[in-house]
């Protein structure tokens, strides 16, 4: 099924697009884990996000990868599939991805688990395999031997493109009804530079981890590039990848 290079990097494109869903869904949204959420001595959200950042990182390689793939095989003149057939490749490796991500990270590394705050981790496990692994796999399975008519190869591109795009461009938005901006300043920024940059912003503090390394704060809209001149490296709301500290709850 995958000698076409159109099946090869629509499968590819299908395990990016699980990882966006994977991380825009459980990370940020639902925060139910963190990419390295059980791995002892990651009890640091600053560490916590950046590794949740370089997961985002990689799932926009793989989807380049996917994409470049793709685009090689229309430039060649490689004829297209219908578009059931490419379907069927993209949901053949979100299926994969979400196998690989729950047999690897769950329970042969366990650094994370669907989902931390329950008494019964594994149950969540077995639901996420079966609904966003099994089910995929069995649905693409399925249509790869259903008639497909000629399709457009530009078309297919463009679709899967602008998926992919629309998917990692969901992580960067800002959460809607978030009342407090997230801020992370760079590893050896003191309390006492932190407190410098809340006056020079003109904000509020609200929440802070320990060594004051990511903040919560109330501050104008118009005020939040301020901390980029006293020591952020990231600033929700401000049109940069902020990612997952973005969405994180109070």
């Amino acid at each position: 099924m995958l000698k076409s290079p159109w099946m090869r990097w629509s499968f590819v494109l299908g395990i990016a697009l699980g990882g966006f869903f994977d991380g825009i869904l459980l990370h940020q949204v639902l925060q139910w884990h963190h990419f390295l959420s059980l791995v002892p001595g990651m009890d640091d959200l600053r560490l916590q996000v950046m590794w949740d950042g370089y997961f985002h990182v990689l799932m926009y390689v793989i989807a380049v990868a996917g994409l470049w793939g793709l685009w090689q095989a229309r430039r060649r003149g490689v004829p297209a599939p219908g578009a059931t057939a490419l379907a069927a490749a993209v949901l053949l490796g979100f299926g994969v991805w979400n196998l690989i991500d729950v047999g690897l990270a769950h329970w042969i590394l366990r650094i994370h688990r669907i989902r931390l705050d329950t008494p019964d981790p594994l149950f969540w496990d077995v639901l996420w395999l079966a609904v966003f692994g099994l089910v995929p796999l069995a649905l693409g399975w399925w249509l790869r031997g259903r008639p497909s008519g000629p399709g457009s190869a530009t078309a297919a591109l463009l679709v899967f493109a602008t998926g992919t795009a629309l998917a990692g461009g969901w992580a960067l938005r800002e959460p809607p009804g978030q009342d407090f901006t997230a801020v992370v300043f760079a590893p050896g920024t003191t309390p006492a530079q932190v407190f410098d940059a809340l006056d020079a912003s003109e904000a509020r503090l609200v929440w802070s981890d320990r060594p004051m390394g990511v903040v919560l704060v109330a501050v104008p809209k118009d005020k939040r590039w301020r901390f980029y001149r006293h020591g952020a490296v990231l600033v929700g709301g401000t049109g940069l990848p902020a990612g997952c500290i973005g969405w994180s709850k109070v």
